[in-house]
């Protein structure tokens, strides 16, 4: 038995193998011990791992504790989210803007703003996009993965930490890796001129290593990020309201914001509309997820009036007949058959 490996940080996985970076070496190609599946352990791309080797074949027998974990993409430990969007070709929509920052700030990370292709946006269009953010809580920054302009200062907010790179597809998250990352040889395809919208050019999601340190993370290119917040939640993920909620709470503890009597929130902000249409969805959501418990489960009174939840019978076809519906039933059948004759 060859003694302990050190610990390492997942940057990749592909099919049952893990690449594994362990100091300042190349990434290690590893598996993963049966144990970690049988207790149902997964492992994410920034999990930090203990290794082991038998015959010299590295493997993670351990994940340790993460300390933030995000969906989608599946990413563990991440420090911030790093959202790109391109004002040209393709340009951004509000809507679509809005949904992957109230993804984002979900997942209880700092979100950094970029907009690519500086080259080729107009000071005008950049500076009503910045503004405009800007009444929504956020600053932002614009970066040429041409001309190099900006790169200097994001490389700054991204040092020594893992950042999550996400937007839409097509607005140059590729180029900009390789600008960061010169030795990144990411895949960069074509925007698709008949619909405005780039195609997919990212398979895994896939830890690259800075040049001055820290460790962003490429995810999976898609157009309308899942919101699953709940609906008592949803309005805490638009930081330019929150000035307006710590004034204190609405007449109603389970307000939702859309005209309750006596809601302190007000609706003369521009995202307004994007949060009723996202608290739609949220509410529609959680009646799906009810009529669905409602269908496979069934509700008993127990012990001093508590509830108790029971599986509901998944067919009757196990049920024994009564005696009386047996001879029911053997008698219709006989009786047809006499009528044959």
């Amino acid at each position: 038995m060859t003694p302990s490996r050190p610990y390492g940080v997942v940057t990749a996985i592909q099919a049952n193998y893990y690449w594994v970076k362990v100091g300042d070496a190349p990434p290690l190609l590893c598996t993963r011990r049966s144990r970690l599946k049988k207790i149902g352990q997964t492992v994410l791309v920034g999990d930090r791992v203990k290794l082991d080797s038998e015959d010299d074949a590295p493997a993670i027998a351990e994940v340790l504790p993460r300390r933030s974990e995000f969906s989608r993409p599946p990413v563990a430990n991440a420090d911030q989210i790093l959202l790109v969007f391109s004002l040209l070709e393709p340009s951004p929509e509000p809507w679509q803007v809005s949904r992957f920052l109230v993804k984002a700030e979900s997942a209880a990370l700092k979100v950094l703003i970029c907009f690519s292709k500086r080259d080729l946006i107009d000071e005008k269009t950049l500076k009503h996009w910045q503004n405009r953010l800007r009444n929504w809580g956020y600053e932002s920054l614009a970066v040429s993965a041409v001309t190099g302009d900006g790169l200097d200062t994001l490389a700054e907010y991204l040092q020594d930490k893992i950042t999550i790179l996400a937007g839409p597809s097509g607005v140059g998250k590729s180029s900009l890796i390789n600008a960061l990352i010169p030795d990144g040889a990411q895949r960069v395809s074509q925007v698709s001129g008949k619909l405005q919208r780039g195609r997919h050019t990212t398979r895994h999601v896939e830890l690259f290593e800075l040049p001055q340190g820290g460790l962003l993370a490429d995810t999976p290119g898609f157009n309308q990020p899942d919101l699953d917040a709940a609906p008592a939640e949803l309005i805490a993920y638009f930081p330019e309201v929150k000035s307006q909620l710590a004034q204190g709470a609405c007449f109603f503890n389970d307000c939702l914001h859309r005209g309750e009597p006596q809601c302190r929130l007000t609706a003369d902000w521009e995202r307004y509309p994007h949060y009723l249409k996202f608290l739609e969805e949220a509410l529609e959501r959680q009646s799906q997820k009810s009529r669905s418990l409602e269908a496979t489960l069934k509700v008993k009174s127990g012990a001093e009036g508590a509830l108790q939840y029971e599986p509901k019978l998944a067919t009757k076809k196990y049920r024994r007949l009564s005696r009386r519906r047996g001879h029911q039933t053997l008698q219709s059948q006989y009786g047809e058959e006499e009528e044959e004759f």
